[in-house]
């Protein structure tokens, strides 16, 4: 039997689950919103076309408006400042786009601190119980986020003070971009910075140092709590904008049981 037939058996007995990860894609998705002056991306939004009618008697279509980084998605190293001679969405490579995966669990931290900060401390403690972070692979980042998923202020959780969410403290953003062996770090939050990451210093380090080092960020993710710590195979399918910074994605990932 070959590899391929080996892995499609074991889905279709259950012997290997496909888990979806990714947040369906619709007017009320929750995105990022930036302070003025900056711009900010549009809602996702449909826009028919026709529906068994006059337009089109015998079909159904849309337009689809949104941005690159709206709902589930892919951050491309172009996406900031510090990688601007980097990849587009459109180079990501395919050993980034199917690559092991990791999860840590902080959701009892992040339910107790909405502004909880993952350090290296506490990767290296889940290294000392798991083993080390899979060579060229994704660590995920859960903290219970996506219970708050289909309200989009609780999702954002600002107040006059800024968003807070959680996320990564800067001195761990560069270590998971210039020591980790990781390809990339995906999150259940808007974005791979925590909140309040503004005001860190650089601002936006998870963005700074994992983009700026060549490596992929994933956000807006669900059922984290369906993976093991470590053996899952993450499958990434951005769309392939030739010079875009991200794409809305599909991501699945394969458990055995």
């Amino acid at each position: 039997m070959s590899v391929l037939s080996a892995v499609l058996d074991a889905v279709r007995s259950g012997a290997v689950e496909v888990v979806d990860l990714t947040t369906p894609l619709r007017d009320s998705t929750p995105i990022l919103r930036l302070p003025e002056p900056f711009g900010n991306t549009r809602q996702f939004q449909l826009e028919e076309i026709s529906r068994y009618d006059d337009r089109g008697p015998a079909w159904y279509w849309n337009d689809i408006h949104t941005g690159e980084h709206t709902g589930t998605h892919v951050d491309a190293p172009v996406h900031w400042v510090t990688g601007k001679d980097g990849p587009d969405v459109s180079q990501a490579p395919m050993r980034t786009l199917v690559a092991p995966a990791a999860v840590i669990d902080k959701t009892a931290e992040a339910a107790a601190d909405p502004d909880f900060l993952l350090e290296v401390e506490h990767i290296k403690a889940w290294e000392g119980e798991h083993g080390p972070l899979p060579d060229g692979g994704w660590l995920l980042y859960r903290t219970g986020w996506e219970a708050r998923g289909e309200d989009a202020a609780a999702f954002l959780n600002a107040d006059e003070n800024g968003p807070h969410t959680p996320g990564v403290s800067a001195e761990c953003a560069r270590w998971l971009g210039e020591e980790s062996p990781l390809t990339g770090f995906g999150v259940e939050t808007v974005g791979t910075d925590a909140g309040a990451a503004g005001g860190f210093d650089p601002p936006f380090a998870c963005h700074h140092f994992l983009l700026g080092a060549g490596k992929w960020g994933l956000t807006s993710l669900r059922n984290l709590g369906q993976l093991p710590a470590t053996g899952a195979l993450l499958v990434v399918s951005p769309l392939p904008i030739v010079g875009g910074s991200g794409s809305p994605a599909r991501v699945l990932a394969l458990v055995e049981r």
